[in-house]
């Protein structure tokens, strides 16, 4: 099924189109559905060994085009050029990782307690996946979601951001030129996200949904899934706590911060949101932050030495400006930023604020932008009751020399991800996920296939 209808992509970095993409409707994603209904069984016959073969030439080609990659997701969505080709590697390890889990699906075989039967276990792919792909990070969560399924089996109909879908048409000629079958991934580009997905939650041929995203679809989703009995798993919103004790090694912890907070521009659910620190170090760790942040070149994300590119869109940057002001409105003092910039495209200065109240806009809600805000505690029982204070439970960060405090409080953070002296944790050998608001499931590590696997039970009369 064709249409003529189309919509823009904009260029971040100076906000005018980029380039035009087929806007779809309801009908086009029942096509989709349709297609990859058709090529479950088949795919599901490929043998594992063969359809890993086929991930590790995508994880190579990948590589092989690192630069075009590159180029294309500083264009579409502003990450600069530099941190672009870190996602294309990250990305392109999901799609390695997953070829060596395609060929370690397992079984078992028992002896009942009573000896009077036998009992097999076998693991199938659950089927045809619909799978929702946000803007920011448009080869890495693709990859994340696309690569599993297609290891254990499943048929996917991807649908991108229309922020930035033009990295996941890219990645699906490669899939085709790996030799990923017809139907077996379907993109289905759209302006109208919420018509699209819809009537394929509903329909039955459907047999999980997999989606990263704020917490507010995310709920949309799992309600709508509800009639379905949909299996799901949810990579949802952020609210992560970079806590620094006083016996930091406060350079390290500077560093730590800069990549916590301006991955992406902030534009990560993982991004550092709430900065914690011991009130002994909090005006030092709080200017050398500062001076960092502000040394940061910002400028088009396609400039080899842009440090910190733009926003996504105008909307994200307005939402950003909307924060800061509640923040300094209720008693926030701005070290360094506070402002947009007057400039063509969505550029907001790195900024960072201290003295941030507990109860300003911005403790609570993502800012998913480049603006630190600190809030000093006292001790460790405040710093656990501060960072565990929020619905969400995806990421933190502890900074301290002292490694059973580290160890302690990660034991008892409410979240599924905690990085210890370190300011990145993602890691596709690892298993991705969250607490609380922030979903369900885990994408990664040897838990990733398992979100794309049913397990069936066989009883064995035996005598």
């Amino acid at each position: 099924m064709s249409t003529d209808a189309t919509f823009d992509v904009r260029n971040p970095s100076t906000g005018q189109p980029l380039a035009a993409v087929t806007d779809a409707g309801p009908a086009h994603g029942m096509d989709a559905l349709a297609a990859a209904s058709r090529a479950q069984d088949r795919w599901a016959a490929v043998p594992p060994r063969t359809r890993g073969e086929i991930l590790l030439r995508v994880h190579d080609l990948l590589h092989k085009r690192a630069d075009d990659f590159a180029m294309l997701m500083a264009l579409e969505m502003g990450k600069t050029i530099s941190e672009a080709r870190g996602e294309v590697g990250y990305g392109a390890e999901f799609f390695r990782w997953f070829s060596e889990e395609a060929v370690r699906v397992g079984g078992g075989y028992s002896q009942s307690p009573t000896g009077g039967s036998r009992i097999l276990t076998i693991r199938q792919p659950v089927g045809p996946v619909l799978a929702i792909t946000p803007w920011n990070f448009p080869l890495a969560m693709g990859a994340r979601k696309i690569a599993p399924a297609l290891a254990a089996g499943c048929t996917v109909v991807v649908k991108p951001s229309e922020l930035a879908p033009l990295t996941t048409l890219a990645l699906a000629q490669v899939l085709v030129e790996a030799g990923v079958p017809d139907g077996v991934v379907n993109v289905v580009t759209t302006s109208r996200a919420g018509g699209v997905a819809e009537p394929l939650i509903r329909d039955q041929r459907l047999r999980k949904l997999t989606f990263t995203g704020s917490t507010a679809v995310g709920k949309r989703l799992i309600a709508q899934s509800a009639d379905s009995v949909l299996r799901v798993s949810m990579e949802l919103g952020g609210n992560a706590p970079f806590i620094v004790f006083d016996d930091v090694d406060l350079d390290a912890a500077v560093e730590g911060a800069l990549l916590a907070k301006m991955r992406n521009g902030g534009q990560a659910c993982t991004a550092a949101n709430r900065f914690l620190v011991h009130e002994a170090v909090v005006e030092q760790f709080s200017q050398r932050l500062a001076d960092r942040m502000s040394a940061l070149l910002v400028g088009s994300a396609t400039d080899e030495e842009t440090q910190a590119g733009p926003l996504v869109s105008e909307a994200a940057v307005r939402k950003v400006e909307r924060l800061v002001s509640d923040a300094a409105t209720e008693g926030a003092r701005v070290l360094t930023g506070g402002c947009r910039l007057e400039s063509e495209g969505f550029f907001y200065a790195p900024t960072v604020l201290i003295d941030v109240p507990v109860d300003a806009r911005l403790q609570s809600e993502e800012i998913f932008g480049p603006v630190a805000p600190i809030t000093s505690f006292s001790d460790d029982e405040q710093a656990t009751a501060l960072a565990n204070d929020t619905q969400y439970g995806l990421a933190a960060y502890i900074f301290t020399r002292d490694l059973n405090k580290a160890i302690r409080l990660a034991e008892r953070l409410e979240t599924g991800m905690v990085g210890i002296n370190q300011g990145v944790i993602s890691n596709p050998a690892a298993p991705f996920g969250g607490m609380k608001a922030s979903g369900l499931g885990r994408e990664g590590g040897t838990q990733g296939i398992e979100e794309y696997l049913e397990s069936k039970y066989v009883g064995i009369a035996f005598s």
